[in-house]
């Protein structure tokens, strides 16, 4: 909302992305496709909606738009146990608590290792894919109760009340991820926190709206409590060609003129963003792509 965005949070002193701007989906390199195709349809629930060759698409049930796209090789390593420059998560956001409480006794039956965490915005659960690669499955508490303090979000990393979310799924069988499940935000291992906030803020245009999280910015566009996030919580290197990794990921801008904007800012900021068809792709300073891309 606009009101939001002048309320709170950094704005960018250049180009501003507009208040409708939002993550599109993700591009996985995988090692094995139908070990994947297994993972993310039975255990997160996702349906497929194209298969070619070694590639294919998954998302939500009532929307043709790939939220999480497949590529596999099957000469991939996994993910290093200490992480690398690149992704720490994805994460796809369901619309209601009642499809999160399915969801956490779904894992339960399943077995499934799974983290959780209360943000005071959200609350969240935490999964590792068969390459090692991080998810987050999460919902949003509404707009009204998150809090602010001297322009800054509040946000923290508390314990989850699983059974707490469990009962809001009425005992009611999981059927995959509902309609109106989109993703919600990207969060990406950095090198640096002032070279994330100069490629992210200062050029690609992005609000900065929690500053002070040990470790990590985050940013957002309309007031959301975060569209992407970065942190400096590994050492490194960038991911390999020959790792399983995140190959890019998608921010969704109103307009093709508007995503035209975002990498004019880019640019002129000193980095590169080429035309890619109707699409921007750019590179952070750590190689992870960007494809920017009118809704």
């Amino acid at each position: 909302m606009t009101s939001a965005r002048r309320e709170y949070g950094i704005q960018p002193e250049g180009y501003r992305l507009p208040d409708a701007t939002h993550i599109g989906g993700v591009r996985l390199h995988v090692r094995d496709l139908r070990r994947s195709l297994d993972y993310y349809t039975n255990v997160i629930g996702l349906r497929v909606i194209e298969q070619h060759g070694d590639s294919a698409a998954l998302g939500a049930p009532d929307s043709d738009r790939a939220l999480v796209r497949l590529e596999a090789r099957a000469d991939l390593q996994p993910v290093p146990r200490r992480g690398v420059f690149g992704l720490y998560h994805f994460a796809i956001l369901l619309p209601d608590r009642a499809a999160l409480g399915r969801f956490v006794a779904h894992l339960a039956a399943l077995g499934q290792r799974v983290g959780a965490a209360d943000h005071l915005v959200s609350e969240a659960l935490y999964l590792t894919d068969p390459d090692g690669l991080g998810i987050e499955v999460y919902l949003d508490r509404p707009r009204a109760t998150w809090k602010h303090a001297s322009r800054e979000l509040l946000m923290a990393t508390d314990p989850l009340d699983l059974a707490a979310v469990a009962a809001a799924g009425n005992g009611a069988p999981w059927t995959g991820v509902p309609a109106g499940t989109t993703m919600g935000h990207v969060h990406l291992h950095v090198g640096d926190l002032d070279d994330a906030r100069r490629f992210f803020h200062g050029a690609l245009g992005l609000d900065v709206v929690v500053w002070r999280y040990p470790g990590a910015l985050f940013f957002s566009a309309g007031g959301y409590h975060h569209h992407l996030g970065t942190n400096t919580w590994t050492a490194g290197p960038a991911a390999r060609d020959g790792q399983a990794r995140l190959l890019d990921w998608e921010l969704l801008v109103p307009s093709a003129e508007d995503a035209a904007a975002a990498a004019r800012g880019l640019t002129e900021a000193g980095y590169r963003a080429e035309r890619d068809g109707e699409a921007w792709v750019a590179a952070d300073p750590w190689g992870t792509r960007l494809v920017l891309r009118a809704a």
